[in-house]
């Protein structure tokens, strides 16, 4: 068979293309390729380097951890320096103060809301004790 033997010296992406011809000139024969291909395992993925294939995808997942542990290291207030110190003192004494307004303000809508509530309750009770104790429905 000459011509598999031409494709496979091309490779995968010389049979996704004569897969993809062939269901464009005529679908039965680009089925018939493609289940060949799917088969005799020149197409599929699992066939190609799988004693290594966990290890890749290990090496890619500890990559996107050590990103991810980078990323909370700069908003955890652990910056890395600068190599300026007089800037790297100015941005974790503002970055502290920032955080104190921060707090400061929480504390505030706290008292804000405790205020709120508190008038709401004391003016339902004041409604309920103005009200006059009408008879009682019996059950």
């Amino acid at each position: 068979m000459p011509i598999a033997a031409f494709l496979d010296d091309l490779g995968r992406p010389a049979w996704i293309l004569l897969t993809v011809l062939s269901f464009i000139f005529w679908w039965p024969l680009g089925l018939a390729i493609l289940f060949l291909g799917l088969w005799s395992g020149k197409m599929g993925c699992w066939h190609r380097h799988h004693e290594f294939h966990w290890q890749e995808k290990m090496d890619r997942w500890q990559g996107k951890m050590d990103r991810m542990r980078e990323k909370m290291d700069r908003f955890s207030g652990r910056y890395p320096s600068s190599g300026n110190r007089a800037f790297d003192d100015y941005r974790t004494e503002t970055l502290r103060r920032l955080e104190e307004e921060q707090r400061e303000f929480r504390e505030f809508l706290d008292r804000l809301r405790f205020a709120k509530d508190k008038t709401e309750f004391d003016q339902f009770m004041a409604e309920r004790r103005d009200r006059a104790p009408g008879p009682q429905p019996q059950t």
